[in-house]
């Protein structure tokens, strides 16, 4: 992956999280104020599409989280074949040590939130919050330390959190899909079907592909597996050019598709997602429903599990020497980077979306409220920490 594209995306990616963070706080305030009722009026409005006897109604909040999340969950199947294939991911040594830390930062989150819960089987649903890390948001408390971050931490924490990423469209997929019907599951296999011959035999108009994924979408959607995995797999078919072939000044379909929908994933999709999930009304809470076990659970998850994880990951393939630490770092910068893990704002609040969306024990929005704090509590410690942090002045062995 060319230098300039890194750096590119890493400055779009920053820019979205720091717009994600303005959106966050907009709805706090509105979700506090005398506008409530027209907020939560607004994503009740029930919305509807109608193509024959083919019927989709839901309000306009699910229409986020199930059909604009479906698209921003389109570009990480992009972005996550392109690194793979020709970027950062593509050699088993740049792979191992933020695969390994990503896993780490899987595992020790749902583990400490499946103890704090484990006496209630409703609340435990929700093990997956705080195993999520959110790029835009973590890219972009790193882009306000400047030189301070050695690039090599910059490209490691965002390999991490495109495997974050797969992982978690891998958690949803099994764990978080509805009652299934084999109708729409075979009608859905049939688009893959087309988007693979489609593939096979070199079309490289990507219209065909989009066609074909908005239907699957909408099979998927119906299929009781959750939407958000057609926007993956329709991804993965759309055209890349062999690394070994040689160079044009013409970038691939998927190239081409991935620079033109970044920014309206980075700057309208992703602050939409976020306006629409952190209003959380704070009437009527008090100390003790922060200290609940779903928001201490993905509080903790959060800003504990998530350092506690990818920093032991990281540790043992150090001590196994497999793979060296990022150019110019140390383990300060590893420890900081490690609490970054733990702002899960987009992805955490929309897997708490699945897990409780039928309701749960817990008072109503003391999940979001969790993952605020949480995420904010992984925000501020890592800044603070990493702001003292100077790169070496030679890469580690």
């Amino acid at each position: 992956m060319p230098l300039r594209l890194i750096r590119q995306f890493l400055a779009l990616e920053a820019a979205s999280g720091l717009l994600l963070v303005a959106a966050a706080v907009l709805a706090l305030a509105i979700s506090n104020s005398s506008l409530a009722p027209i907020y939560d009026g607004l994503l009740q409005i029930e919305l509807e599409i109608r193509l024959g006897t083919l019927q989709l109604e839901k309000p306009l909040l699910l229409w986020i989280n199930d059909g604009l999340m479906a698209v921003f969950f389109f570009l990480v199947g992009l972005e996550l074949k392109r690194e793979l294939l020709v970027g950062e991911l593509r050699s088993p040594q740049q792979l191992l040590l933020p695969g390994v830390a990503a896993i780490g930062g899987m595992v020790a989150p749902a583990l400490i939130y499946l103890a704090i819960n484990r006496s209630d089987p409703v609340s435990m649903a929700g093990w997956a919050i705080p195993t999520a890390t959110d790029i835009a948001f973590a890219l972009g408390v790193l882009s306000l330390l400047g030189n301070r971050v050695p690039p090599a931490l910059k490209l490691f924490l965002l390999a991490l959190a495109v495997i974050d990423d797969l992982l978690a469209i891998v958690v949803i997929a099994i764990f978080y899909s509805g009652q299934l019907s084999l109708l729409h599951l075979l009608l859905s296999t049939l688009c893959i079907a087309a988007l693979a011959t489609l593939n096979i035999t070199g079309v490289r108009r990507t219209g065909p592909y989009l066609l074909i994924g908005s239907l699957f979408w909408i099979f998927v959607l119906k299929s009781g597996v959750h939407a958000t995995l057609a926007g993956v797999i329709t991804a993965l078919f759309i055209p890349l050019k062999d690394s070994n072939a040689p160079s044009t000044a013409e970038s691939s379909p998927l190239e081409q598709l991935e620079h033109q929908l970044h920014p309206y994933v980075a700057y309208l999709i992703v602050p939409i997602f976020g306006f629409a999930n952190a209003g959380v009304s704070l009437l009527g809470l008090g100390f003790r429903d922060l200290l609940a076990p779903v928001p201490l659970g993905i509080t903790l998850g959060l800003v504990l599990g998530k350092t506690i994880g990818v920093l032991l990951s990281v540790a043992v393939v150090r001590l196994l020497r497999v793979a060296p630490l990022p150019a110019g770092c140390h383990w300060g910068h590893m420890i900081g980077v490690s609490m970054l893990c733990g702002i899960g704002f987009t992805m955490s609040l929309f897997i708490a979306s699945l897990a409780f969306q039928a309701g749960g024990v817990h008072a109503p929005g003391t999940d979001r409220l969790g993952i605020l704090m949480g995420s904010l509590m992984a925000a501020v410690a890592g800044y603070t920490l990493l702001r003292f942090c100077r790169p070496l002045s030679t890469a580690n062995p």
